[in-house]
């Protein structure tokens, strides 16, 4: 990524985040934007959020991310006009790196308690 793509995905990541806390406020799932990746263009920004939730509710989170995809772009764009000529199209995605690294973490409990039976013996 060059610099400039760099200070975008930084700006989008927090003011996206804002919108989502203060002027989209719903109640369900906690969610938090993990990273923003913009093409060298600057014409789509994907957003990577993650969900702490049920499955069901992260997928109706998604959902309800990817339905107010425009209203969240146009207060993104009123926040934002006077740094940015075009304001990109926003694609949004699951992070799942949160239940990955928890999984990782679970492997590795179950592996030190293994080998720790296994000393005793």
């Amino acid at each position: 990524m060059s610099i400039r793509t760099e200070k975008v995905s930084s700006l989008l990541q927090q003011e996206i985040g804002a919108i989502l806390q203060k002027e989209l406020p719903r109640s369900g799932p906690f969610i938090t934007v993990v990273e923003v990746k913009v093409t060298a263009d600057l014409g789509i920004a994907r957003i990577y959020v993650s969900i702490i939730g049920t499955a069901e509710e992260q997928q109706s989170a998604i959902a309800y991310l990817r339905e107010e995809t425009k209203s969240i772009r146009k207060i993104l764009s009123a926040r934002i006009r006077h740094q940015f000529r075009r304001i990109p199209e926003l694609e949004f995605h699951a992070d799942h790196l949160y239940e990955k690294a928890n999984r990782i973490e679970q492997l590795l409990s179950g592996v030190r308690k293994a080998s720790s039976e296994g000393d005793t013996l």
